[in-house]
């Protein structure tokens, strides 16, 4: 049976119904209203309960597992990491829980932190074995992330939804790939995922690469009643290998969490055209009974047909296979492609470059979380050692279908799909670019002790662009440097990190410069081990007469959230202030109000409330000269109405 972690990528998709467990209670509690919406996959309405029970002196280890779980599962790795921290401090915390906290910290790119956690697992379970292409992966994603390759990427934001695309082949001037319908379109849904089953679309292509226009496909491969894709095409386009999902009831019954399941295993069809119609073929080697198969690619001469498959006789979950050309033009017997590049675990997608490098998909070899794309030169059976396509190919998510279109002298181009963070939807379609640049551009910086003006070394330098998509992370040098290599038109934050200290970070662009040029920074970052210290939280604003946090400054509150979390021993008092317009006493009010918020927001992400203190201070420490009846700029008032945090006890 194939590994369940990978379902979306359609090895093993499952149609079912689920019956209702009767509680022996009519009135559940608390904890088990939480525990019945945890068995039914309502993560985000069990979250809500969970949290609940978590805001206590002393919650209960399980619900602390189930709540980091629950955003492990929605993909809120941030949050998912803030809760994992606890859990571990629990004596009572298993073994198992430093495996999950170490996957999440790799999938928020922490790998440093990632690989202490690892390695405390090993030692605390003698298990090193399990967990050494996991460490193997840190280190090099430390060293990838810090020197990326010229690759760009950038999200194909016209054919992306919040549903899942992926898996391109181009034929021509349009691409075909697999995506989920909207909501709407499709009435009939997958049993688990609880989205529609998957159909082929195609999208207009430009010079570029850039994707338009999408259309469901027409065709009748897209006729059938489950999941549909991915598809590839021979030379001449008149032959189609397209996978999709057993439509008969001979798949396995399994139950998973008291809900019954019909395994219905993939498999392979090819579609020959003929005066205008498809004539369809099943694959030799189907046998949805025992086994699934799919995700075809075809050689360069046509002769092989490479596939994923978890027939018997593997090497792991699922591996990839080929068959040849016979002279009758049968397939002749799969055969497995080999224990160069399949594994113990996860092998998918591959595809055959022009010039015959195999692209593929693995999570049984050291990478950078997830699913990570691999090239090896060979052929059938024979092959070169599995080369990591390093970031920022790869990601901390699943990358996948890679696919290359263009390949010369002056550029590569082509296609892959990845679930990585900064995406629109689950899993992504972007393209990809590998253009000689005409001018070159970098960013150089410092990191210094705020206090002190001392360099700081080892501090954790994070280049970010459109929003929080991580260009490249690196730790500033023995006298606190840090270099960056920029692209053009584009804006970016850099932030500066290193425990012990109040982060900082700054905005920089390239937009608008038109010849080589090498930008400057320097980040100050705070020491925070001082008892009685006060540091501004800057820009955090509300709306007038309110205290709800604001999503802009809930993005400020969570650098907050992370050097609690990072620093567990640390205890803070959050101070809000306003300026002297208005009442008095109603000043004090919204200001404690506003403090009640901010604690509340931190303690919503995983920090302790025991850890934190709210105070309101209204306007009794202002900063200025702007007391009751002094005539003051906006300017000046705004200095006076902030947030800040002071450090009780570290």
């Amino acid at each position: 049976m194939m590994n369940k972690k990978y379902t979306r990528y359609l090895f093993l998709l499952s149609l079912g119904c689920a019956f209702h467990i009767a509680s022996a209670q009519e009135q559940p509690s608390l904890r088990q209203r939480a525990d019945q919406l945890y068995v039914q996959y309502k993560y985000a309405n069990a979250a809500a309960i969970y949290l609940k029970l978590a805001d206590t002196k002393k919650p209960k280890l399980t619900d602390l597992e189930r709540l980091a779980d629950c955003y492990q599962k929605m993909n809120d790795y941030e949050a998912a990491e803030n809760w994992y921290a606890r859990v571990i401090q629990d004596p009572e915390s298993k073994a198992e829980n430093l495996l999950s906290y170490g996957a999440v910290l790799k999938s928020n790119s922490r790998y440093a932190e990632a690989k202490k956690v690892l390695q405390t697992y090993a030692v605390k379970n003698g298990d090193a074995k399990r967990v050494s292409n996991e460490i193997a992966g840190c280190d090099s994603a430390l060293v990838w992330m810090a020197k990326p390759t010229a690759h760009k990427i950038k999200n194909e934001a016209q054919i992306n939804t919040a549903f899942a695309e992926f898996g391109v082949f181009p034929i021509g001037q349009k691409i075909y790939y697999t995506a989920e319908p909207d909501q709407g379109f499709l009435k009939q849904k997958d049993g688990r995922t609880g989205n529609p089953f998957l159909r082929i679309y195609t999208a207009d292509r430009a010079a570029d690469n850039s994707l338009s226009a999408k259309l469901m496909d027409k065709s009748m491969y897209n006729e059938e009643n489950y999941h549909v894709g991915p598809i590839i095409s021979n030379q001449k386009g008149n032959v189609l290998y397209v996978t999709r999902t057993y439509t008969g009831k001979s798949g396995e019954l399994s139950k998973e969490r008291n809900t019954k399941f019909r395994t219905n295993n993939l498999e392979l069809y090819i579609y020959t055209a003929n005066n205008g119609k498809y004539q369809v073929s099943p694959f030799p080697y189907n046998d949805v009974k025992k086994y699934s198969v799919g995700h075809a690619a075809l050689s360069q001469d046509e002769k092989t047909l490479y596939f994923i498959s978890d027939m018997p006789g593997g090497l792991g979950n699922t591996d990839i296979w080929y068959c040849e050309l016979q002279s009758d033009g049968s397939w002749g017997k799969p055969q497995n492609a080999g224990a160069v590049i399949n594994t113990d675990q996860d092998e998918m997608f591959p595809n055959i470059g022009t010039d015959g490098t195999l692209y593929y998909s693995s999570n049984g070899l050291p990478g950078m979380g997830g699913l990570d794309i691999f090239a090896a030169k060979g052929a059938k059976n024979n092959w070169s050692k599995a080369l990591n396509l390093r970031y920022p190919v790869n990601s901390a998510g699943d990358d996948f279908a890679f696919i290359s279109n263009v390949a010369n002298e002056d550029a590569v181009m082509g296609y892959l799909s990845s679930n990585r963070r900064g995406g629109i939807g689950n899993d992504d379609i972007y393209s990809f670019s590998n253009i000689k640049p005409k001018m070159i551009l970098a960013l150089k910086g410092l990191t210094l002790n705020k206090k002190t003006g001392e360099t700081i070394a080892a501090a954790t330098v994070t280049l970010y662009a459109n929003g929080r998509q991580i260009i490249a992370r690196q730790s500033s040098s023995a006298d606190g440097t840090f270099f960056f290599e920029l692209t053009k038109e584009t804006d970016y934050t850099v932030l500066g990190q290193k425990e012990k200290f109040y982060s900082d970070s700054a905005m920089v662009s390239t937009k608008g410069l038109t010849k080589s040029d090498t930008l400057s920074v320097t980040l100050r970052l705070e020491p925070l081990f001082e008892i009685g210290k006060t540091i501004v939280i800057q820009n955090i604003h509300y709306d007038f007469d309110k205290d709800n946090i604001r999503k802009d400054a809930a993005k400020i509150l969570d650098e907050l959230v992370r050097t609690m979390r990072d620093n567990p021993t640390l205890e803070i008092e959050l101070g809000s202030h306003t300026d002297s317009r208005g009442i008095d006493i109603y000043n004090l009010d919204l200001s404690q109000r506003r403090a009640r918020s901010v604690v509340n927001y931190l303690v919503s992400r995983g920090i302790s409330r025991s850890r934190l203190t709210a105070k309101g201070y209204g306007e009794t420490q202002l900063l200025n000269r702007c007391a009751n009846g002094v005539k003051c700029s906006a300017a000046e008032h705004q200095a006076n109405r902030r947030t800040e945090f002071k450090i009780l006890k570290y």
